[in-house]
């Protein structure tokens, strides 16, 4: 007997938690940037809603490492 293939492709869609991290990650790394910029280019100190939105970079990285452990490997 032959097993009807699944629905989902081996390279199946993304999933929206990998698209929650991937935003995360990235105004996270926005946030780092504004921090280093406003301190090279200014005498004034970065706020600190700037710091708290620096740390969306490490969540968005445990969102992600979430992902791959979740749809890493699947049961046969």
């Amino acid at each position: 007997m032959s097993e009807t293939p699944s629905k989902q492709s081996p390279r199946g869609s993304a999933g929206p938690l990998l698209y929650i991290a991937l935003g995360l990650f990235a105004i996270g790394l926005l946030a780092v940037v504004a921090i280093f910029g406003i301190a090279g280019l200014t005498d004034s100190k970065p706020g600190l809603w700037l710091y708290l939105l620096a740390m969306c970079a490490p969540l968005g990285f445990l969102c992600a490492l979430a992902h791959a452990l979740w749809s890493g490997r699947r049961a046969r």
